[in-house]
């Protein structure tokens, strides 16, 4: 049973919902599953104001658990069509792993949520897979057997290098059914690799 986890930052609830579905497709795998997320790094009072979504069940992750998981999925939103800094500067703190090699041979993948359907997806979800590529991670995306990321039937998230969702500028918009399939299926696919891998 691989170890899968699935760690995030998640300012208004979008990829909190997103991580918790990529959660389930792990488990569906048989994965055992850890939802983690990185430390706010707003201040509390800018964050409050903000509306920030603070309540967040998910324990806050450490860098020395890292090693521990066979599978780490990483998600956040954008912030100009790149990496948030909050999960930015979590993934700065793992120079010990990276100079010990800890995480060479895991599997990692990515997933974001962007405020407009042209805000970045896939330029965010290349600048996470470039931490995970340093870290030595063997990336795995969102293959098209998870046809439903080709219709054209809905305005949707979701693309061969991540599940993905959109938000609206005023984030009103809640990840589609569409969108959290795509993000289960992702959480299945990476789990069902690790299980290949280590058995």
């Amino acid at each position: 049973m691989p170890k899968v986890l699935v760690l995030y930052h998640s300012a208004y609830g979008h990829i909190e919902r997103m991580a918790e579905a990529v959660a389930e497709g792990a488990r569906e795998a048989g994965a055992d599953v850890a939802i983690r997320r990185v430390p706010e790094t707003v201040p509390e009072d800018i964050a409050r104001k903000s509306h920030f979504k603070l309540d967040q069940p998910a324990p806050i992750a450490s860098v020395d658990e890292l090693p521990q998981y066979d599978a780490i999925i990483v998600g956040g939103g954008t912030r100009y069509g790149r990496i948030s800094s909050q999960l930015g500067s979590f993934l700065d703190q793992t120079g010990g792993l990276w100079m010990r090699g800890a995480l060479i041979g895991k599997v990692g993948a990515a997933f974001t949520s962007t405020a407009s359907q042209h805000g970045g997806q896939e330029t965010t979800l290349f600048s996470m897979i470039t931490n995970l590529l340093h870290l030595g991670l063997i990336v795995v995306g969102l293959p098209y057997s998870f046809s439903a990321q080709t219709t054209l039937d809905e305005i949707t998230g979701g693309s061969p290098y991540g599940a993905s969702t959109i938000a609206a500028g005023d984030g009103s918009r809640q990840p589609s059914d569409n969108e959290l399939a795509g993000a289960r299926f992702q959480g299945k696919h990476v789990a069902e690799i690790a299980a290949k891998l280590f058995g």
